[in-house]
């Protein structure tokens, strides 16, 4: 089942959003903070096929990408070295993106980044036909996340500006989590983003 899904960094849709994306006018980057000159350091925690942290760095973000599925992982180290090969633009931003192996919910507590974004299998849709190939292929790899909600509690943990949730326009919330401090909306995807307290930062704690 691998082999039927690909990591490309260099072109595809990947290359279409790198040339056409908008920058940091995009909903991603908003969320994640990209604002007035700033570019903060992020863990993708649930890197899947790439895409997202591939984004951010192109924007010269510093990225700690973590997956857990040794499979995925695979792709995305293929994918990587290929774009290292490309040389350019696409070497010099896959050499801010950094991949690890492994559950985030353990890694990210030796972590610091100033941003975790959290994109979890989401809730399938109703219509089957609705969703891509793709992601039915990414879905039998890595399966659902159960654990969601206990991910986003090691992200607040983690993070030291803000938490990135990317979720489905119309699903129902994670249940459990605290409300978002506000959301960004794209065309069929809603980027919640939970804001670390300046009070937590500066005492060193952190929200439970």
């Amino acid at each position: 089942m691998a082999s039927s899904l690909g990591v490309d960094f260099v072109g595809g849709a990947v290359g279409h959003r790198l040339r056409f994306g908008g920058g940091r006018g995009q909903a991603l980057p908003r969320a994640a903070g990209f604002a007035r000159g700033e570019t903060p350091s992020i863990v993708d925690a649930t890197a899947g096929l790439g895409r997202d942290a591939f984004l951010l760095a192109s924007l010269g973000a510093e990225v700690t990408l973590i997956e857990r599925s040794p499979d995925v992982h695979a792709l995305l180290e293929a994918g990587l070295a290929e774009a290292r090969q490309a040389g350019g633009e696409h070497a010099e931003i896959v050499g801010r993106m950094t991949l690890l192996q492994g559950d985030a919910r353990t890694l990210l507590a030796g972590l610091n980044p100033d941003v975790v974004l959290v994109d979890p299998m989401h809730p399938p849709r109703g219509n089957s036909a609705l969703v891509k190939q793709e992601m039915r292929l990414l879905r039998q790899l890595v399966g659902d996340d159960p654990d969601a909600f206990e991910l986003m509690q090691a992200a607040l943990a983690a993070a030291r500006r803000r938490v990135v949730l990317k979720w489905p326009m119309r699903a129902d919330p994670l249940p459990g989590l605290r409300p978002a401090s506000h959301s960004i909306e794209g065309k069929s995807t809603r980027y919640d983003v939970f804001m670390i307290t300046s009070r937590s930062a500066e005492t060193g704690e952190r929200p439970r």
